[in-house]
């Protein structure tokens, strides 16, 4: 599972700079570099602590986007998301690497990349609260899936999203992209439609969740969401 997860993070990882370079038109772009040195180390990192310490939820975070016991409303998001992620990714690398149309000065650069560390910081926590934390929505009943209200669950309902939020701002200002930062809000809607879709069958199929939805009143953001 181990070299699983290495070849899988370094195809994302591959993929990742093949959008970005080739929107780019070129290899030369300092903030692209380590953009994918951040992301792609990051990401391994958790996955080897995951290997050591929750194997079951790496096998569910290695799995692939569409299951068969995954909802077909999750399958269309899931194709949605990732058209938008490369579009997106695309149109950062046009704007900030090939035509320069930004201008983003290095004192905003330096926060994005805080920003992308403590999205990861962010999603570790969560993995290490929710042993169910599949990429995909589903109700994992062979694992014996129960609500989980620890750690940044006993804040908001979907910590994770709340990282993917901080990822979302973390990238355009390190890469350097005021149109990738415009373009954020549309992720984040997209992320909120999902969320309020999870719940609803979470509600309906996980014993206990309704009343966790109770008790954690937000969803992203205390006080705000």
């Amino acid at each position: 599972m181990v070299l699983r997860l290495i070849v899988q993070t370094a195809l994302w990882t591959g993929g990742m700079g093949a959008v970005l370079f080739v929107g780019a038109g070129t290899i030369l772009w300092p903030a692209a570099w380590i953009y994918l040195a951040i992301t792609g180390f990051g990401g391994l990192v958790v996955g080897l602590w995951l290997a050591k310490h929750d194997p079951g939820l790496l096998a569910e975070r290695l799995s692939p986007l569409m299951q068969a016991e995954q909802k077909t409303w999750d399958k269309v998001f899931m194709v949605g998301i990732v058209a938008a992620w490369c579009a997106w990714l695309a149109l950062i690398a046009l704007d900030a690497a090939r035509f320069s149309w930004s201008h983003m000065p290095l004192w905003l650069q330096v926060p994005g990349a805080l920003l992308l560390a403590l999205s990861l910081a962010v999603t570790f926590l969560a993995f290490r609260a929710n042993s169910f934390a599949a990429p995909v929505v589903k109700v994992q009943r062979e694992r014996g899936h129960r609500v989980v209200s620890s750690g940044p669950y006993a804040y908001v309902r979907h910590p994770m999203y709340a990282g993917a939020l901080l990822f979302f701002l973390g990238t355009p200002l390190l890469l350097g992209s005021w149109y990738g930062l415009a373009a954020t809000p549309l992720l984040t809607m997209g992320l909120a439609a999902r969320a309020v879709l999870e719940e609803r069958t979470l509600r309906a199929e996980l014993q206990g969740y309704a009343a966790y939805a109770e008790r954690v009143r937000y969803r992203f953001i205390p006080m705000v969401w």
